[in-house]
């Protein structure tokens, strides 16, 4: 049965993974920053099937925490052989755009705090050898566009970055996996008005659960935004820059 560490267990994504995992056997080490969140889902969890729930509720922008944090679930678990990377928040662009301090705090986020917890896991799957590392980026950091450049400049930054990983650790045996998701349908996108482009949590986790157990090390959830970034990333600047996207 896997023993899976999730960052940013209370998301809907991440929770609609780890159900799937439940119904395995699997024993959880949940992180996020909202202590209540997380003990439902804890509770759900359990009564899915999980052999085990661990709990730690932690600002993963305190990046003094994060070794602390592997070697926690690694002493619950016993060991880690999966890690999903689910954590991120999505500003509001003209709220960076007024304020560096909004800005950074996004970055931070939602790169600068993954790649501090992807090296700790990275050296500690290095040493023993196995482990997949799972991580949700987004389609967005294939190009930046007015509408969500900070987003997507901290989500490409994160791509490029799970990008080396792999490339470092398939020498050790070590899987690798960049997630990239399109629109999907949840609280943290509540405001946007939705269309046929969107997809509920539930489809993108059963992509990323068919994903690892098949050993895919990029994909593009629902498969059909690997076609419409393609469009995108080759569109001239000239006429890229005149679109309102």
């Amino acid at each position: 049965m896997p023993r899976i560490l999730i960052t940013g267990a209370a998301s809907a994504i991440a929770q609609a993974t780890a159900r799937l995992y439940a119904k395995d056997g699997a024993s959880f080490f949940l992180t996020d920053l909202n202590a209540q969140r997380l003990g439902a889902v804890a509770k759900d969890l359990t009564v899915r099937g999980a052999k085990a729930v661990h709990i730690k509720a932690l600002d993963l922008n305190d990046f003094q925490q994060h070794e602390a944090l592997v070697a926690k679930a690694k002493q619950q678990l016993g060991e880690i052989d999966i890690a999903l990377i689910a954590h991120g928040t999505l500003p509001k662009q003209k709220e960076c755009e007024a304020s560096w301090t909004a800005t950074g705090r996004e970055l931070s986020t939602n790169f600068l705090s993954a790649a501090s917890l992807l090296t700790h896991l990275a050296n500690d799957f290095a040493a023993k050898k196995a482990g997949t590392i799972a991580v949700i980026s987004s389609v967005a950091g294939e190009r930046g566009r007015q509408s969500n450049y900070v987003y997507g400049s901290a989500k490409g930054a994160l791509t490029i970055f799970t990008d080396g990983l792999r490339n470092r650790l398939s020498k050790q045996g070590v899987r690798v996996l960049t997630i990239k998701p399109g629109f999907v349908d949840t609280p943290m996108t509540a405001e946007f008005k939705k269309g046929l482009l969107w997809a509920q949590p539930e489809s993108i986790a059963r992509g990323i659960y068919k994903a690892i157990e098949r050993r895919q090390e990029k994909i593009y959830l629902p498969w059909f935004w690997r076609y419409i970034m393609i469009v995108i990333r080759n569109i001239p600047e000239r006429i890229f820059k005149n679109l309102q996207l």
